[in-house]
């Protein structure tokens, strides 16, 4: 059979996973903190036709004779430049501004992160209130303690500063910095962001979290390692995707093209195969 069908089959399935990353970076171009994907691609094996040889005068030829017999997709990474920061009148949005990551708990205790910051307040049972995500997972501060308003504060306030720091409104119309307890010492909170030495080896698990790999390494948390450039937490913005609509159509673009070429490509062997098939005596 020719190599040609088998390694044009290739580059079509290579190309619909191109645009299938494509459709997905333009179906979020308005979800907050998204990050778009890119699908990269490598050869596959290369057939030796032909290794070292002589020609007539009995020299060897500097070069073999090989044919590459498709591609495949290597991988599809993650871009993590910093999407445009939008105004709300939100008190509960946040943006970061840097490399920086939000931590949340999810509904199984695991620590998950993310870059959207459309977070909003949920009561608790002792009448005070929680900053969680939009779908109730709990945002945690910089010793992984969930961040509640307790009791006696006017309900739905909550400031944060460009470093993180966390207020809330009592019912004097008074700042007070939230805090909390941990192994018996008061803290003062601040919004917990983590930084990792690989982003884009973090594992997407939906709902614009990531979870921790051997890929990305361990969360670094910015309080803790202060030789790491700072991110800024922007109050009252929102980071929205990075997805650029004019790029995403012209990678379409390119990828239908080079799918239809691959598509000719399987077609002009079938036309050859034909021809041979009809061949006579």
């Amino acid at each position: 059979m020719m190599r040609s069908l088998w390694s044009a089959a290739s580059g079509m399935i290579a190309q619909q996973t191109n645009l299938d990353t494509i459709a997905n970076n333009l179906s979020n171009v308005n979800t907050a903190g998204y990050k778009k994907d890119t699908a990269e691609f490598k050869s596959l094996l290369y057939q030796t036709l032909q290794s070292t040889s002589t020609n007539n005068a009995g020299e060897n030829k500097p070069v073999p004779a090989q044919v590459g017999l498709g591609t495949r997709t290597s991988a599809i990474t993650t871009v993590f430049t910093q999407g445009n920061l939008q105004s709300t009148d939100i008190d509960t949005y946040m943006a970061i501004e840097g490399s920086g990551f939000f931590k949340v708990r999810d509904q199984n205790g695991n620590t998950c992160y993310t870059r959207d910051g459309s977070f909003c307040l949920q009561p608790t049972a002792d009448g005070g209130s929680m900053l969680c995500t939009s779908e109730g997972y709990p945002v945690l501060d910089q010793n992984n303690n969930t961040i509640v308003i307790p009791a006696g504060y006017k309900t739905g306030t909550i400031t944060v500063d460009s470093e993180g720091n966390l207020f809330a409104t009592d019912l004097n119309e008074q700042q007070v910095a939230l805090t909390s307890t941990q192994d018996g010492q008061v803290y003062n909170q601040k919004i917990g962001v983590v930084q990792f030495n690989n982003p884009s080896g973090l594992t997407s698990v939906g709902g614009n979290r990531y979870m921790e790999s051997v890929a990305s390494g361990a969360p670094l948390e910015e309080t803790a390692n202060p030789g790491l450039k700072q991110s800024v937490i922007r109050h009252k913005y929102i980071e929205m995707s990075n997805v650029q609509v004019a790029d995403e159509m012209v990678n379409m673009i390119v990828a239908q093209r080079a799918y239809e070429m691959n598509s000719k490509a399987i077609q002009a062997s079938d036309e050859m195969l034909q021809q041979a098939n009809n061949l006579r005596r």
